[in-house]
């Protein structure tokens, strides 16, 4: 049975995640996670491997399964909330290049009727808008095709303009008529703008934005009656007359002036009227059966109401740019950690809760205050405390301040297997199987040497002279993540090579979602 997904069915799914996102419902995080992927060096635990390091060659698939789906949670190390202001519908960025043929916009590009210059059978493949070198986005209307010049035009006028009205860009004459849609604002520029992807406003529907609501409101053709921007020339036939035609079909409103030459072949056409409510429409040329070499003309139908009326649709916005920067600004984010996955995550609950959590930032990672440490702590170290039962608790070193004396840790399955992280007996599984908490106790944190700060509470301490925020709350030298860990939903997860913060750097985080 022949079946598709259509292209809106694409373009829903993104606005429906954006929406999503932004709803005050939910909330989303970029997490970064994995401080030791099983670099030379460190323990190697379940999901790692000794090859996991630097090498991008050697970095493995993620895995999804819900086995994978906790240890990513586990060894999460923190996130960052996305916002309005960190999220984009974005679409191919197609650069404007003076003498270049551009395709110009159809409504009916096929598997048989391809797009003369890029060879699509899509219009979202085809090249049929430009942004310009000062960010402008414009679609392309006419490009000089026509049954005789299959190809169009070179363009050599860059489009500048701001006008509402679909204009030539130039006095070059060289057949091209663009229609302006938006700038791109230099905030989006800054976070979003790459050599692959041209950032679309969000909101377009109900933005408020002068400019953008302009343009909005003057594709509205139920408005203002201009929806059909074009008549395409694909055959100018013979004996007609240089008049102004009605555009018919399941419309109203449309009318098309022709240029004749002394043959009364259609040489030129002129949208006068655009019209309201097409989806086909047939110029009716008044021939009335008598002319024996008739004309071709087809009216080119913008999407919905027409053109700039509906961004998403009429430039294919199917993949949504997720921005995120990690920065020394939060205790949240610690500097002198590693991270080797990069993961989205929905909806996680504050930590001893059922509520969602809605912070702006977040750190999964417990928190120990330590004294008499008698040697540093390393990024994916494994440390250990037994505790007065007897039993011992494990973990791996995220972080280790050496200022404020806070390690930051993370508990995951490889700390309890007996056996090279498989279920394989061993006689000492009775003893590391369970996955225990630290306790407030005067029990060393081995292997250096130290000790809990027994008599520390609160969330800030002193360095010197500054009072220091720590980010959490501590009691008795111990503070909890801000998350539960095994909740939320990880909807997507990248395993990237051992990546190693640092105070002089910052990280910019991109993460492309194609639906």
């Amino acid at each position: 049975m022949a079946a598709i997904v259509t292209d809106q069915f694409r373009i829903s799914n993104a606005n429906n995640f954006v929406d999503s996102v932004l709803s005050n419902d939910n909330s989303y995080y970029v997490f970064l996670g994995l401080a030791n992927p099983g670099s030379s060096g460190n323990p190697v635990g379940f999901g790692r491997s000794t090859t996991w390091d630097a090498s991008a060659s050697v970095t493995p698939n993620p895995i999804d399964n819900f086995q994978y789906l906790s240890h990513y949670r586990n060894t999460g190390l923190f996130g960052n909330k996305i916002t309005n202001a960190n999220i984009r519908r974005v679409v191919r960025k197609v650069q404007w290049t003076a003498n270049t043929r551009y395709d110009m916009f159809r409504h009916d590009y096929s598997a048989i009727n391809l797009s003369p210059n890029s060879q699509s059978a899509r219009l979202y493949d085809s090249n049929y808008y430009v942004i310009n070198s000062d960010f402008r986005v414009y679609i392309c209307i006419e490009n000089g095709s026509s049954g005789t010049n299959l190809l169009g035009n070179t363009s050599k006028d860059e489009p500048t303009f701001t006008d509402l009205e679909p204009r030539a860009a130039g006095t070059s004459g060289d057949g091209y008529v663009w229609k302006y849609l938006f700038t791109v604002a230099p905030s989006d520029i800054i976070k979003f703008d790459s050599t692959e992807y041209i950032a679309l406003p969000n909101d377009w529907a109900t933005s408020t934005d002068f400019q953008i609501q302009s343009v909005r409101e003057s594709g509205d053709s139920s408005i203002n009656l201009n929806q059909i921007k074009t008549v395409y020339i694909a055959d100018g036939g013979s004996g007609y007359s240089s008049k102004t035609y009605n555009i018919i079909g399941d419309g109203i409103g449309g009318k098309v002036s022709v240029t004749c030459d002394s043959s009364g072949k259609i040489t030129d056409t002129v949208v006068v009227s655009g019209g309201s409510g097409y989806t086909f429409g047939i110029v009716d040329l008044e021939s009335s059966g008598t002319v024996s070499n008739p004309a071709k003309l087809i009216p080119i139908i913008p999407p919905s109401r027409g053109h700039g009326y509906d961004l998403y649709s009429e430039l294919g916005a199917d993949k949504v740019l997720i921005y995120s920067r990690f920065d020394d600004s939060t205790k949240d984010f610690p500097i002198d950690t590693s991270f080797a996955q990069v993961g989205i995550i929905k909806n996680p609950e504050a930590y001893n809760s059922s509520t969602v959590y809605k912070n702006n930032t977040y750190t999964s990672l417990g928190s120990i205050k330590v004294t008499n440490v008698t040697s540093t702590p390393t990024v994916g170290a494994a440390i250990s405390q037994t505790r007065a039962d007897g039993n011992v608790a494990r973990g791996y070193v995220a972080s280790y301040d050496i200022e404020t004396k806070v390690i930051k840790y993370y508990q995951d399955r490889s700390l309890s297997f007996a056996n090279s992280n498989d279920h394989t007996d061993a006689n000492t599984v009775s003893t590391r199987g369970k996955l225990l908490s630290f306790e407030s106790t005067s029990q060393a944190i081995t292997p250096f040497g130290g000790s809990i700060d027994l008599n520390y509470q609160g969330i800030t301490t002193t360095i010197g002279s500054k009072q220091v925020s720590l980010g959490v709350t501590f009691t008795g030298g111990l503070a909890n993540p801000e998350i539960n860990k095994n909740t939320g939903d990880i909807i997507y997860i990248d395993n990237r090579s051992l990546i190693s913060r640092d105070s002089r750097q910052k990280e910019d985080v991109k993460i492309i979602l194609e639906f």
